[in-house]
């Protein structure tokens, strides 16, 4: 069985449970995705799927070629499987994949913010206003040693581009599974923006959950 799909994110909303709990939880586009590629243990060293989603018609001509025969697909991501026998070229996977209960890991491109300070990017407290500090709230402070090393160390925390980045929020639960419209309903918030590209997959540290 496949371990994932591509989709899109189409919103967030929320929905009540039966307790009339007020749950919030995103909307997921999930597929339709195609079988573009079969890789084997005998042939490539292991056992994957490669497939595609979302059609374009702005593809290069290798691209047409890999999809010969195949809709123009704009995305192709790799999955790792187990049986890939189960599995033939053109074959569409859907939302169907997942059923309610099940633990999801779902991993986008976060919102870019631009440039950012030390205070909204890494949450730094700031330095006092007082003590002759009043120009200093929203600093860093000291980021190098003294004569050993006498330069900043690489990762050290500071001001930069913020968001934009790969993302992955761990353990969501799939709440609701329309199978025929392809659509996922998680608990939870998913990175990015609407209508972005994400790529869901069996949890991979799943979870303990807590007996009710």
């Amino acid at each position: 069985m496949a371990e994932g799909l591509l989709g899109k994110k189409v919103g967030m909303g929320q929905i009540f449970t039966e307790k009339g709990e007020v749950v919030p939880v995103t909307v997921l586009e999930a597929g339709p995705c195609f079988v573009t590629q079969i890789k084997t243990t005998d042939k490539d060293g292991y056992n994957a799927l490669q497939l595609g989603f979302s059609e374009s018609k702005r593809l290069t001509k290798p691209q047409r070629g890999h999809l010969k025969n195949l809709p123009p697909l704009k995305h192709l991501q790799e999955v790792r499987t187990g049986n890939v026998a189960e599995y033939q070229l053109g074959q569409k996977i859907g939302a169907g994949l997942f059923a309610v209960g099940d633990l999801v890991d779902v991993s986008g491109i976060s919102k870019g913010k631009g440039h950012a300070g030390v205070v909204k990017r890494h949450h730094f407290r700031g330095g006092p206003v007082t003590h002759g500090q009043s120009d200093r709230l929203r600093r860093p402070g000291a980021s190098g040693a003294t004569t050993t090393p006498g330069r900043v160390l690489r990762g050290m925390r500071m001001a930069g581009q913020m968001g934009n980045a790969n993302a992955t929020v761990l353990n969501l639960e799939v709440v609701q599974v329309d199978s025929e419209r392809n659509v996922l309903v998680v608990k939870g918030a998913v990175p990015g923006a609407n209508d972005g590209l994400v790529f869901i997959r069996r949890a991979r540290k799943e979870k303990k959950r807590a007996k009710k």
